[in-house]
């Protein structure tokens, strides 16, 4: 009676996990979570965020806990406004809506300001859910963080409560590169754009806390490169979302060009990764075991947003190398495959 009472319990599962609705209802049926994600986006900047939150939405061994539409530098010029963080979520309701998906997810506002000093937090609605999010006690499948611009909530999140350290992996684009990994690229800045969205928030996760990192620095995040001919052949006719992601490239190469920017025909898809580490690891022994790694002591981030050795740091992992065949190759399939499901 045992053996046939968790059979029923069994089938029971699998009858409510049917009533779903799966984005992609293929893969579901083979694919289950096996991670929860938190995203952390400056969505209101540059579009790239866009097309990872698509396919972060499009792969179903992740499940989204919350998208948290973070701020953006003062005066930045994709949003100089002084409520980047709320039109960020504007953007990503935005895109929820051009999926036909408005409401499936629970969309979050961050701050709109930069920490101001390495103690106190910025209280957002984005922060407050990554620790609750974090604090829970019955979840077996782990947390990742998945950051694609500044770490005010991460830093916040931290502030707030500090025994998330043990409990989430930070994945982050951001930081220049490591002088004994990587040659900057031509007429490079030395303040990498992400960690310049907040400094003092990069120097609490970095020097003050004992988060677990995954660091994907701009040498790495550069190699991610979308071809415009790939655009046009393999995103644009992929049905309203397709041609949404097509039409904000776009629009920013149409926008350069009015400064007498030559952008070339490619485009840095640099917040890709965080799809890449999570959702598409090995089926066993997991790991994003086709991307390359080492391990380091973390840097001291020092006031100028550079590193500074640090050789009682702990260990973090920075990649090096990124299977972008997979993460391409991947998110074209999903999206010709949501598609088509309409």
């Amino acid at each position: 009676m045992k053996s046939i009472f968790n059979i029923v319990s069994f089938l029971a599962v699998i009858a409510v996990s049917a009533q779903s609705s799966p984005v992609i209802s293929e893969m579901d049926k083979y694919v289950k979570p096996r991670y929860r994600i938190i995203v952390d986006n400056d969505f209101g900047g540059d579009p790239d965020g866009l097309f990872q939150l698509v396919h972060q939405i499009l792969s179903p061994s992740t499940e989204i806990k919350g998208i948290i539409g973070s701020h953006l530098k003062p005066g930045d010029p994709f949003d100089s406004s002084n409520i980047t963080a709320e039109n960020a979520v504007k953007k990503v309701n935005e895109t929820l809506e051009v999926m036909n998906l408005k409401n499936r997810f629970n969309v979050l506002q961050g701050s709109n300001e930069q920490l101001k000093d390495l103690k106190t937090p910025n209280v957002s609605e984005g922060a407050k859910a990554l620790v609750a999010e974090a604090m829970k006690a019955n979840e077996k499948n782990p947390l990742f963080v998945v950051c694609g611009a500044g770490l005010t909530e991460v830093a916040s999140a931290y502030l707030m409560e500090p025994k998330i350290a043990d409990k989430i992996v930070v994945v982050w684009i951001g930081g220049p590169e490591y002088q004994d990994l990587a040659t900057p690229p031509p007429g490079y800045t030395p303040l990498e754009y992400n960690l310049g969205i907040d400094i003092k928030a990069a120097q609490v996760v970095f020097n003050e806390s004992n988060l677990n990192i995954w660091q994907i620095p701009r040498n790495t995040y550069r190699q991610t490169l979308m071809s415009y001919g790939e655009l046009i052949t393999k995103v644009k006719p992929e049905g309203k979302t397709g041609a949404y992601l097509t039409k904000k490239i776009e629009d920013l190469m149409e926008m350069v060009q009015k400064f007498n920017l030559k952008v070339g025909e490619t485009y840095i898809m640099g917040d890709s990764p965080l799809v890449l580490l999570t959702a598409l690891q090995s089926s066993f022994e997991a790991d994003p075991s086709s991307s390359f790694y080492v391990i380091k002591n973390v840097p001291k981030i020092n006031d100028s947003g550079l590193y500074e050795y640090n050789p009682k740091g702990r260990n973090i992992r920075v990649y090096t190398q990124l299977d972008t065949r997979l993460m391409f190759e991947d998110f074209y399939s999903k999206l010709k495959l949501f598609n088509n499901k309409k």
